[in-house]
């Protein structure tokens, strides 16, 4: 390679580079340096030194509250997510007549801004004159107060965010539409049902798609905030106060950027280590075409 066609190289992916490195790693580690001091945005930062994160994990109670209820959501949302979007595939996958329409149909609400999907729950998990609970009502049941009762209020944002399944839906139908109509003739043959080729081909064969959905699904849910933000506020009695939403509250609520920027810190090692698990496991129970699957 000559010198010009390195120096126009260099030119070419400068631009990207710069905004990298001024936009990205610069307020990255930036807020490293943050998460050791005790800034809140009038003052300059003073050094404090690990004195923020001891108070994270020794004194401060919502903490650990919030770090629990994100748990929950991951842990309840995303097998949710994950049986409901394969399941919907599977019906998706079937040649009728007008499928690309139901296709469709499923896919808009992933594409619907957050606020306003946010907006229409609250309005139809009211207690006193939701859709849901009116429903309810003319059953002669007593619907429980989702957005109002701790007990629920969780939950209901799962319910939720099954709205949404429509976007990994799509997903796992492109793997769908990749597993070898070959292995269903052959199993056909063997005299297996549909059942057996969907335990026995459909779900090994689809399991890269699973592993990529579920890695983007636990991703996704450490960061819930905004149906916090928009319908809860973080209650009743902190019940839905998620990690994010709490870090959001000690930034900009609380002008304590430091603190903040020390959560973000936390949250990073936390994701990292979930995925870092997850992707180890992966091994396990993950097939790829032509891999032996044992």
């Amino acid at each position: 390679m000559s010198t010009r066609e390195a120096i126009n190289g260099y030119c070419c992916f400068s631009p990207g580079l710069i905004g990298l490195i001024v936009f990205m790693a610069g307020p990255i580690l930036y807020s490293l340096y943050l998460s050791f001091t005790n800034y809140n945005i009038y003052q300059a930062p003073r050094w404090i030194g690990l004195a923020n994160y001891r108070i994270m994990l020794t004194e401060d109670p919502l903490f650990w509250k919030s770090m629990l209820n994100t748990l929950y959501y991951v842990a309840l949302s995303v097998p949710l997510n994950t049986v409901a979007g394969v399941l919907l595939a599977v019906l998706m996958n079937q040649s009728v007549r007008g499928i690309r329409l139901f296709r469709t149909l499923y896919f808009l609400p992933s594409v619907v801004s957050g606020v306003a999907v946010a907006l229409l729950w609250q309005w139809v998990l009211d207690p006193n004159f939701g859709l849901i609970n009116t429903f309810l009502a003319r059953l002669g049941i007593e619907g429980p107060g989702w957005l109002t009762d701790e007990h629920w209020s969780k939950f209901s944002l799962v319910l939720m965010n099954l709205w949404a399944v429509g976007g990994s839906m799509i997903i796992y139908l492109a793997g769908l539409q990749g597993v070898p109509r070959s292995l269903y003739e052959a199993a056909t043959v063997d005299g297996a049902g549909m059942l057996r080729k969907f335990v026995s081909i459909t779900i090994p064969m689809l399991t890269p798609t699973i592993f990529f959905n579920v890695i983007m699904g636990v991703l996704s849910g450490f960061q819930v905030f905004l149906q916090a933000y928009i319908m809860t506020g973080g209650g009743p009695n902190n019940s839905t106060m998620f990690f994010a939403y709490y870090l959001y509250n000690k930034a900009f609520k609380d002008m304590q950027f430091g603190y903040a920027s020390a959560m973000a810190w936390v949250l990073l090692f936390i994701t990292l280590a979930c995925t870092l698990i997850i992707l180890r496991s992966g091994s396990r129970w993950v097939y790829y075409e032509g891999e032996n699957p044992n």
